[in-house]
């Protein structure tokens, strides 16, 4: 007989979480992940395979990635005192982040945001907040944030920008005020900043700290994020990162890729352009309401209660997208495409027709 349970081994906190789950997209068109749609060239590949043919896999990887540290460090013109930690993916960073605070620990953030930000704070046992954004128009509820600033005096603020599902940028008046107001850390997500034309990457300093990742670059594959801060506090989360956290394939191929960054901005402006016609074609939709976006996806919504038909719909189709209706909230009755080429999204354009 056993001499423990599950229930009785782990704690209550993790119990009661429901693990992330990630939908099966073999065989169909995949745009329910914002990932970037476009490969690179036969010739580029062959050449980064040349590259990969001399990394030492029987060594452990530099434990601080330092040649690609300081490139990201240079590419993003970051001066003196401000550093760069990486990490696999942007979710292990904020998971740093968050196992760095004192137990009983206050999170804050807006609803709808990103998932990941309340699903790590509950399974550490810390005590998360979200704050619904504005009905009219998806914006930061301002007077709602500083009155939960007061109230919970956070130690960490995370503010997505884009916003992940939404799409949109926070109004930057509304940030700066939050920022001004915090006595903790306010995290700036910019994981869809190449899609929007607009960073924080120039405030960082004291208790602004921006994350960014590779991965809607294009390079998805590669699980790696990173974030700029104050040395300070990038020291601090050092020293519960994982050493050799970013394997020698991951950190040479980003190096190799981001020499070729004319690569990605050539795709990225493909996407952007195909983000402003999918924008008209679902407005013109009876029944869909799409909002703008400066992101790589577009959340729309559909006639009410009639999301999760519509969604199965479109899967019976071949065209896997992301249903957030069940999330509620804001997201009741909406749905959420990731921009792919242009087949791609006339392939889900007809799909979505021929649901409606």
């Amino acid at each position: 007989m056993s001499k423990f349970t599950v229930q009785t081994l782990f704690r209550p906190e993790v119990l009661a979480l429901s693990a992330y789950h990630v939908a099966d997209a073999h065989g169909f068109i995949k745009l329910d992940a914002m990932e970037n749609p476009y490969s690179w060239s036969d010739e580029l590949k062959q050449t980064w395979l040349a590259r990969l043919k001399d990394c030492p896999l029987n060594r452990y990887p530099d434990p601080e990635a330092r040649e690609l540290t300081a490139t990201l460090k240079n590419l993003n013109q970051l001066p003196d005192g401000i550093d760069v930690l990486l990490g696999n993916g942007s979710d292990e960073i904020i998971q740093l982040l968050l196992m760095a605070l004192p137990p009983n620990s206050h999170v804050l953030s807006t609803t709808p945001s990103f998932v990941m930000y309340k699903q790590i704070s509950d399974s550490l046992g810390l005590n998360y907040h979200g704050v619904s954004l504005r009905a009219d128009n998806l914006d930061l509820d301002l007077a709602a944030m500083l009155a939960a600033i007061e109230q919970h005096n956070p130690a960490i603020i995370f503010l997505a920008y884009p916003n992940n599902p939404t799409g949109n940028l926070f109004d930057i008046n509304a940030i700066n005020q939050i920022i001004d107001a915090a006595n903790g850390l306010v995290i700036i997500d910019e994981a869809y900043e190449p899609f929007a034309n607009s960073s924080f990457m120039n405030r960082v300093a004291n208790n602004v700290l921006v994350m960014r990742t590779v991965s809607k670059l294009g390079l998805a594959g590669l699980r790696l994020g990173y974030i700029a801060g104050e040395r300070a506090i990038i020291e601090q989360l050092h020293k519960i990162r994982l050493p050799y956290n970013i394997n020698v394939l991951t950190q040479s191929s980003v190096q190799f890729a981001l020499k070729h960054k004319e690569i990605f901005t050539e795709q990225t402006a493909a996407i952007c352009s195909e983000r402003a016609l999918m924008l008209t074609a679902l407005n013109s939709l009876n029944g869909i309401i799409a909002y703008e976006s400066l992101a790589n996806f577009i959340l729309f919504k559909t006639p009410e209660n009639q999301a999760t038909r519509i969604f199965e719909a479109i899967k019976a189709r071949g065209v896997l997208i992301k249903n957030v209706h069940p999330q509620g909230g804001l997201l009741t009755d909406c749905l959420r495409v990731t921009v792919g080429t242009p087949d791609e999204n006339q392939a889900f354009l007809q799909a979505l027709k021929s649901a409606l």
